[in-house]
């Protein structure tokens, strides 16, 4: 996440450590919002000397905007599963997991370090477990697949309706022995428990995807000591990524509609219902209706955020969306653009590349490098394609359930909102859940109702406060020397990128300096956004500069010159989508979406992680 202003210009004055989160005090406003999270995500006043004795780092990446009570359910689950996998499941010799705390709203983590003494012990248990993966990675892809796609018909099977009067004379009759609030209490422990099932499938090849990657990375910096870090991501670019099927969708659409001479029906897609009416009795409209059917499942369960919010909307529950790009890619079809994204190009640099660093090669050198480029070429794609089943497909159908309960609950009047229940902990919930049957049971009035309205309008305001203030880069003192793979290579978080966000790097007045995520050069103008609802103000020829960027935001790639963030590695999504497009990238700027503002030349060099600001 981009630092407020203070912060950017506090950053301006070096220093040697980052402010303590025992003495940052929240917004007006939002006192009392440790209350609101459970006891173990908040930094405790009798741990202080432990706390300050670790560097936590802001992870704006995927939870960029304050997490109220229910959404810590993601990072909860992502990260603890991601721990899992590293300290518990493959024992990686070098990685454990990551803490994680809410500050002030914001998500921190913790790489937890592991001890040189286990290391070489690890080694051998690591080597068994991954090289299982490794050799047969097609069958357990494949299984994968299978489950996964099991748990999200579980997760879309669960219904949520207010209870009955009466309980049916069937049930009665049947000699069932059990009542609707039983299958009621059950399917919420049932939605958190198969989320949570998703969350351990998201990890089980991901870790061994960055591994894989990582292996490669560091055989070549071994071998070629200064090859660019971007030459090693060049060499696994040009894949088939399921990741831009969303985005290939659109594209197809907006073709046929102009094919079929259909674009004039795409006037006022913000009535989607009318939009889609209209081509539906156009006497061509057929073939883009069912073209546009066909998408909708799985492709469509796409969100414009990432998954991690239950504010975040998903193509399929608003259609105006996809529409609103088709209607884009449509005018720059009529403007004669090329919208399609080259593969082939981006294949024959990656194979130009290799063959370079291959024919400074032989003997057995020459086989571990096609040996392990081999390997992390067949891994690299889930690094990716995995983002579209759990962030976007998996937890679209759970909160889309996660939505249907809290409107029952609103029915009740346990809040005034459809959708204040995410105001809630998750175990509140169940509280929440067994006053509400418990009240239907007895037939007398639930308790909530006359506690939960107040309750909920108190910590609104605390989440509005919490939501006006941007978050530090980082707390504590940071380590000299950053070592942890993921941290480096996922959130950029490097040696030079600190020293930067203390004020105490060496770039020139009037340039930021970032990762080099994306090759190429561009100039253009400015255009800052923060949510994908400023998306549709992208203008041709643009330079994006946001806090970060979801996968979701390729439609309007084929628009934009260049990308810049404050946060993101050489493996985020930001950067390897931007490689993908064939398109320059900075990441890990840490203020760029604070310091510039919308209507600025820009350089941005891609090549050397640098932003320039050439006007003001």
């Amino acid at each position: 996440m981009s630092e407020s202003t203070a912060v950017a210009t506090a950053t301006a004055t070096a220093r040697n450590s980052f402010p303590s989160p025992y003495e940052q005090a929240p917004p007006a406003g939002a006192e009392g919002w440790k209350d609101l999270y459970a006891y173990n995500l908040v930094f405790q006043d009798d741990r202080r000397e432990v706390e300050e004795s670790k560097f936590w780092f802001c992870d704006s990446q995927h939870w960029p905007t304050v997490t109220k009570p229910f959404e810590t359910i993601g990072f909860e689950f992502a990260v603890g599963c991601l721990g899992q996998y590293n300290a518990r499941q493959l024992l990686i010799p070098t990685a454990n997991g990551i803490e994680y705390r809410i500050h002030n709203g914001y998500v921190f983590m913790s790489p937890v370090a592991v001890d040189p003494e286990h290391i070489e012990a690890r080694v051998p248990e690591f080597m068994k477990r991954a090289g299982h993966y490794f050799e047969n990675w097609d069958s357990l892809l494949q299984n994968w697949h299978g489950k996964l796609r099991s748990t999200i018909a579980e997760i879309e099977a669960l219904d949520f309706t207010a209870l009955p009067d009466a309980i049916p004379l069937e049930d009665v009759l049947s000699g069932k022995g059990t009542s609707p609030a039983t299958e009621f209490l059950e399917n919420y422990d049932r939605l958190i428990s198969l989320a949570y099932r998703a969350w351990q499938y998201h990890f089980e090849f991901l870790n061994l995807g960055y591994v894989a990657y990582l292996d490669l990375f560091m055989f070549c910096k071994e071998l070629f000591p200064r090859i660019p870090d971007q030459a090693i991501a060049t060499m696994v670019q040009g894949v088939d990524m399921e990741l831009f099927r969303p985005d290939d969708e659109l594209k197809k659409l907006a073709k046929i509609a102009v094919r079929d001479g259909l674009t004039g029906l795409f006037e006022d897609t913000s009535d989607a219902e009318g939009t889609l009416a209209a081509i539906a009795a156009h006497a061509s409209g057929s073939a883009w209706t069912q073209a546009w059917n066909d998408a909708q499942d799985p492709w469509f369960n796409f969100t414009t955020g990432n998954g991690f919010y239950a504010h975040d909307q998903y193509w399929r529950d608003v259609p105006a969306i996809p529409l609103g790009f088709i209607k884009g890619y449509i005018q720059r079809l009529q403007d004669g653009a090329d919208i399609d994204r080259h593969v082939d190009e981006l294949v024959a640099e990656r194979d130009r590349i290799t063959s370079e660093y291959a024919e400074l090669l032989d003997g057995d050198a020459l086989a571990t490098f096609h040996g392990k480029l081999g390997l992390a070429r067949v891994v690299y794609p889930y690094v990716e394609n995995h983002n579209f089943y759990i962030e976007h497909w998996t937890m679209g159908v759970f909160w889309r359930k996660a939505r249907q309960l809290s409107a029952v609950l609103h029915e009740a009047g346990f809040w005034p909102e459809a959708n204040d229940m995410f105001y809630l902990r998750r175990d509140e919930v169940r509280e929440v859940l067994f006053d509400y049957v418990n009240g239907w049971m007895v037939g007398a009035p639930a308790i909530g109702p006359s506690r939960w309205p107040a309750e909920i309008e108190r910590r609104r305001g605390i989440i509005d406060a919490l939501s006006t203030a941007r978050p530090q880069p980082a707390l504590n003192t940071p380590p000299e020397v950053i070592t942890e793979p993921f941290t480096l290579m996922l959130w950029g978080i490097t040696d030079d990128q600190i020293q930067n966000w203390l004020g105490k790097g060496d770039t020139p007045e009037g340039t930021l300096k970032g990762m080099a995520a994306s090759p190429g050069i561009a100039e253009g103008r400015a255009r800052v956004i923060s949510s994908a609802d400023q998306l549709f103000e992208v203008q041709e020829g643009e330079i994006l500069v946001a806090p970060v960027t979801a996968p979701s935001w390729g439609p309007i790639f084929g628009k934009i010159r260049a990308t810049v963030t404050d946060i993101g590695g050489m493996m985020s999504h930001a950067a390897i989508v931007c490689r993908e497009y064939g398109m320059p990238a900075v990441t890990g700027t840490g203020t760029a979406s604070v310091q510039i503002t919308t209507g600025q030349r820009l350089r941005v060099d891609g090549n050397t992680g640098t932003v320039q600001l050439l006007d003001d």
